[in-house]
């Protein structure tokens, strides 16, 4: 191991400590997924394999997918499943951040079935130390339509209506439980054309929990334009009505389909025109939140190298305690163990997403996280070549 530049804050190429929590044989087999992963065709043949294997229940489709990338990305089929990996984590000083992989369901019974299960989730939490977030998808809690319907201004009929009311009782229940046990609650951020909906529900779940200190945060998606003034006027909505804003930053996850659907309906994408427009709003909303940080509790919920040493870089400069509750980084698990866990070590406030749930529901997420990897750096990611430095390290 190489000693770091003098004055480094972290070192993200330090493999030792990015992979101290593999052993040779998990690091190996690490390495071949994430090279199946760095082929385009495999990602997109097995992807499409998956979603229909799993929709007709084929026999085997789940055991293939459970030993392969669902062992890679996911914590468990079950609540118990994940202890395991949490405590494993905890050692190494990484909080978790618990994620029920139901998303997409449509009836009032799934939904409340969803409910229940992000409550088990909560009172999990908790009982652990270490888990001292629950992140949940609004399109568990509630019908993809009816957020579209009320952001689109179209009037409810009556059955609407008290649909609407029961969506907003089930975000009331998750985040009245999770304030009642000391757990903080991420919703997750969906696509623009529901995503005024979501941002009305989470302000004012914000307004009534977040009044002694933070309960709730909303995402801002920073591919998006409009979403550095977002989080800018949310802040001082906050300010002005007596509560902490709590804001998780990603880049965003459905660029294509947002351009795609501008197109198809005539009005102006969202989407930033480029890459360097997203990385130029994302850093600046780090700024903003580290800026403001006795005021607004943040997560840089993100897998950029430079995003997540900027921040860290700031808060050293500025002199504030690294473990501020209001300063956190997070990554997905299986994904940018170098962040995590260089950053750990460090003294950060870091934590890795642990999604569960049985195989067929998680399949989705599964899927976007090969593709996504896949798109970060085309044949051969950052994070596949330091595992390959950290095997030859090891002489493996």
């Amino acid at each position: 191991m190489t000693d770091p530049e003098p004055g480094t804050v972290v070192d993200f190429s330090n493999t030792e400590i990015a992979f101290l929590n593999k052993s040779n044989k998990e690091l190996k087999k690490t390495a071949r997924l994430f090279r199946m992963m760095n082929n385009q065709f495999l990602v997109d043949v097995t992807s499409r394999l998956g979603l229909w294997a799993t929709r007709f229940n084929l026999p085997l489709s789940g055991r293939i997918i459970e030993n392969t990338i669902f062992y890679l990305f996911c914590g468990g089929k079950s609540l118990l499943e994940c202890q395991p990996v949490i405590d494993k984590l905890y050692k190494y000083k990484t909080l978790t951040v618990l994620d029920y992989g139901a998303e997409g369901k449509t009836t009032e019974e799934e939904l409340d079935g969803a409910l229940r299960e992000i409550l088990r989730a909560v009172e999990f939490a908790a009982s652990n130390a270490s888990v001292p977030v629950v992140s949940t998808k609004p399109t568990a809690l509630a019908d993809n339509a009816l957020l579209i319907k009320w952001q689109s201004g179209t009037p409810f009929n009556e059955q609407e209506r008290q649909a609407f009311g029961r969506v907003m009782d089930r975000l009331d229940t998750l985040c009245g439980r999770a304030r009642e046990l000391g757990v903080k609650v991420f919703v997750d951020a969906e696509e623009s054309w529901m995503q005024d909906t979501i941002d009305y529900m989470v302000e004012e779940m914000m307004q009534k929990y977040n009044t002694e200190g933070v309960c709730v945060y909303n995402t801002y998606q920073l591919y998006r334009h409009d979403k550095l003034a977002n989080l800018q006027e949310a802040f001082e909505r906050a300010r002005s009505k007596g509560y902490v804003l709590g804001a998780k930053m990603v880049r965003g996850a459905y660029m294509e389909k947002e351009r795609k659907r501008a197109e198809e309906h005539g009005y102006p994408s969202p989407i930033q025109p480029d890459k360097a427009a997203t990385d130029r709003d994302y850093n600046a909303a780090i700024r903003f939140c580290v800026d403001n940080y006795l005021h607004l509790a943040s997560c840089n919920a993100s897998h950029n190298l430079e995003s997540n040493l900027l921040q860290a870089e700031l808060i050293a400069q500025k002199d504030l305690p690294r473990g501020h509750p209001h300063l956190n980084f997070c990554q997905l698990l299986g994904m940018s163990d170098y962040i995590t866990f260089n950053l750990s070590e460090a003294g950060f406030n870091v934590a890795k997403y642990v999604v569960y749930g049985p195989v067929k529901e998680v399949v989705p997420y599964l899927i976007r996280r090969a593709e996504e990897n896949t798109a970060i750096t085309g044949e051969m990611s950052r994070e596949l070549k330091l595992i390959m430095k950290e095997m030859r390290r090891r002489g493996l």
